[in-house]
């Protein structure tokens, strides 16, 4: 019974939202809130009713995404060309290059062969560079994606391309859209988490956003160094109690404007407090790697109390491992033009020696815990390497121009037919020639592992239904298992 005009207005407003967010957004987020057996839905693993997806039955729950920003030499690691290799120092033919465009070089820099030894690996026969020993132990487990390729040719709008499936900012990114499509299976972190580390070309969070979506559908950045997500602990003076009741009148304040407004984004802001103030518990537990056992470090590579692409690999174990959706590691400092700011000799030698052995260990270690089959791994960047040199023969300046004509990316896990190669360039290694791949047809087939038509998956903005692929892509069939 209440016992005041305020407590009479508190109740009121409450059971006026309740009512009226019955549709939409409202219901997904008080859905959220109000019934945790909605996390819980192993068919459909999503936070609410009335979500898009899945729109018949899935192969993958969650997946890693291994951005490596900044675009890794496909020539020096996955691409063996014997030609390049003997036509080093000539021109490239002139009818390769009509009507291309190139960043920063000249149509008539020389060729440059790959300075690294290649062997084949697995029965697949997948030839690797010498800088990849560890992928080579797994080469039975991956599946190596070699015609692919993309229209966009710098860093920036290659990279919205890669994440969003567009060169503009403003559209949502794909962890996105799988947040948007299937929910969350955990009601204390977040559908979609970013992590970044390296240094080089900038990031923006462009490439997580949720665009036009809801913006509950955003990535979250967590931080494996420090406090975990910023402003997640309690300012000096604040505690559980009082930030509890801090936030009930918060989300009464906002229930009343949305009786008002009937603005989604109430709703969203609603809900998105509520996840916060359930993830300054749930969120220091997964960051803190240093309850795995020591041979665990030992795999990754990692060292706790560090920023490192290796803890961020063993973070995302970790947090898949809770149903955390979608899973994002950008490891920058791939742009490899020449001098000192990038070069194909001590540099990628460093990001390999950064990368190799944890994202190895990450597939050892799914795959161990019986995860693999369930959570897609996928390694690449925005585009590749030209087969033309830029800078000069000293170690020091030696380097590649960006490249998205034909380049490689490979996945493991979740509904990928292991142990093949699927599609090739041409003998210089520009041009996807065979079984070509497309960033909408990659996009296109991740959706559909997990259960995710994308011609269906759309949203309606600006009198325009939207999807990750735009009006392109085809499932890439001869990838899946």
């Amino acid at each position: 019974m209440p016992t005041s005009h305020l407590d009479h207005l508190k109740l009121s407003t409450r059971r006026k939202f309740l009512q009226q967010c019955g549709t939409g957004m409202g219901a997904l987020a008080l859905g959220s809130l109000m019934n945790e057996k909605l996390f819980a839905t192993p068919a459909r693993g999503a936070i609410g009713a009335g979500l898009p997806g899945p729109h018949f039955a899935p192969k993958a729950k969650n997946i890693i995404y291994l951005f490596q920003s900044g675009g890794p030499s496909h020539l020096d690691l996955f691409d063996y060309k014997p030609e390049l290799i003997k036509r080093n120092g000539q021109k490239i033919p002139e009818e390769i290059l009509k009507n291309i465009r190139l960043a920063q070089i000249g149509k008539n820099a020389a060729l440059l062969g790959s300075r690294y030894q290649f062997r084949q690996h697995g029965q697949s026969g997948v030839w690797l560079s010498e800088l990849l020993p560890h992928l080579a132990t797994i080469v039975e487990d991956v599946a190596f994606v070699q015609g692919f390729y993309s229209e966009a040719f710098n860093h920036d709008p290659a990279t919205l391309f890669m994440n969003t499936g567009a060169q503009l900012s403003g559209r949502p990114s794909m962890g996105s859209w799988m947040s948007y499509g299937l929910g969350s299976e955990n009601k204390d972190l977040p559908a979609f988490v970013v992590m970044s580390t390296g240094a080089g070309q900038p990031l923006t969070n462009n490439s997580w956003g949720s665009g036009f979506l809801p913006t509950v559908h955003q990535g979250v950045q967590l931080r494996s160094q420090g406090d975990p997500v910023l402003f997640v602990s309690n300012p000096p003076g604040m505690g559980a109690q009082r930030r509890r009741e801090s936030l009930d009148a918060v989300r009464d304040l906002n229930g009343m404007r949305f009786d008002v407004l009937r603005d989604p984004e109430i709703a969203t802001r609603i809900a998105s407090y509520e996840l916060a103030y359930r993830m300054q518990t749930s969120v220091p537990d997964v960051m803190d790697i240093s309850k795995e056992p020591a041979a665990m470090h030992e795999a990754y590579a990692t060292t706790p109390g560090r920023a490192s692409f290796a803890n961020n690999c063993l973070l995302a174990r970790r947090l898949v491992e809770r149903g955390v959706r979608f899973v994002q590691l950008y490891h920058r400092g791939w742009d490899h033009h020449g001098g000192p700011d990038g070069n194909l000799v001590f540099d990628l030698k460093k990001r390999c020696l950064e990368t190799d052995q944890p994202a190895v260990a990450l597939i050892k270690d799914l795959k161990a815990r019986g995860l693999l089959d369930e959570t897609l791994v996928v390694w690449g960047g925005e585009f590749g390497r030209t087969p033309m040199m830029q800078g000069s023969l000293s170690p020091d300046q030696l380097g590649r121009d960006h490249h998205p004509h034909g380049y490689t990316v490979w996945l493991a896990g979740g509904g990928i037919k292991p142990g093949i190669v699927h599609g090739k360039t041409d003998d210089f290694g520009f041009y996807a020639t065979e079984n070509k791949v497309h960033v909408h047809d990659l996009h296109a087939t991740i959706l559909h592992l997990f259960g995710l038509d994308h011609t269906k998956l759309t949203y309606r903005f600006q009198g325009r239904d939207f999807r990750l692929t735009d009006v392109h892509g085809e499932v890439v069939k001869p990838l899946l298992a």
